[in-house]
This record gives C-alpha cells, sequence and structure tokens, in this order.
C-alpha cells in the first residue's frame, strides 16, 4: 500500500492513530499514522459480538452450577487452560478440575489468589459473577 492510500476511517481506535507500514514515493517502506480501517473495524465488532455470546453462554453455565466462576472470568479474559496455567504456575490439570463448582469452592485462599492475581481481580470479585449478587 503506499503512503498516500494509507486509510483515515473511523475506527475503534476513537479518534487516536496508530502507525502503519507503507510505501512512499522512492518505494521505501515508511510508518504514516492512520485513523483506522472500517474494515477493522467490522471485523473487530463481529469478534466483540462472538465473546460476548460465548461469554453469556458460560455465564448461564455458572448460574445452572455446571462450571466455576473461574471458567467465566477465562473467557472474559481470553485466556485457556494452557495460558492461565502458564500465568499462574499451576498445572493445566489443576486448572481444568478447578472448572468444576465443587472442586472451585474448597480452593485454598493461597490458590484463589493467584488466580485472582492472574486476571487482575480481588479474591472477592474471582468468586462471583460480576453483576450477581452474593
Amino acid at each position: 500500500m503506499k503512503a498516500n492510500e494509507v486509510p483515515q476511517d473511523d475506527s475503534i481506535l476513537e479518534g487516536r492513530r496508530r502507525a502503519c507500514y507503507a510505501l512512499d514515493a522512492q518505494g521505501r517502506y515508511v510508518v504514516v499514522a492512520s485513523r483506522g480501517w472500517e474494515v477493522e473495524r467490522i471485523v473487530n465488532e463481529h469478534a466483540r459480538e462472538a465473546l460476548r455470546v460465548e461469554l453469556e453462554a458460560v455465564r448461564l453455565r455458572v448460574l445452572a452450577g455446571k462450571a466455576s466462576a473461574l471458567a467465566y472470568h477465562m473467557t472474559a479474559c481470553q485466556m485457556d487452560c494452557r495460558l492461565l496455567a502458564a500465568n499462574t504456575g499451576l498445572s493445566r490439570f489443576r486448572v481444568r478440575r478447578h472448572l468444576r463448582p465443587k472442586v472451585f469452592a474448597h480452593l485454598t485462599h493461597a490458590t484463589l489468589e493467584r488466580y485472582a492475581h492472574a486476571f487482575g481481580l480481588s479474591v472477592a470479585e474471582l468468586t462471583r459473577l460480576p453483576g450477581v449478587a452474593v
């Protein structure tokens, strides 16, 4: 793409700019500021909608007692068992096991703190769903 063709559409950047590489008149790559691209905005909206749908499905599973609150927070942070295990120092087996409500309910405070730290939450926030009274 040429420097004068870099899109300047409204996007998820909300008026901010980001750096893009484009070719200048001499055929060299240069950094050009861009406000975004319409296609990028559409794709990101679809991705956010898919995440909302997945998060709602997990929330319903947690409310039905089929999954622990850990599953909700994993989905909200777009983490899988492997990534969460790496961030907490726990094994993937243990993380998968903690997705069960009965097992999660008996975790030690130290283990809950490890999970809370990985998500940037307090232990109280970790053990419940947002917007649901205890």
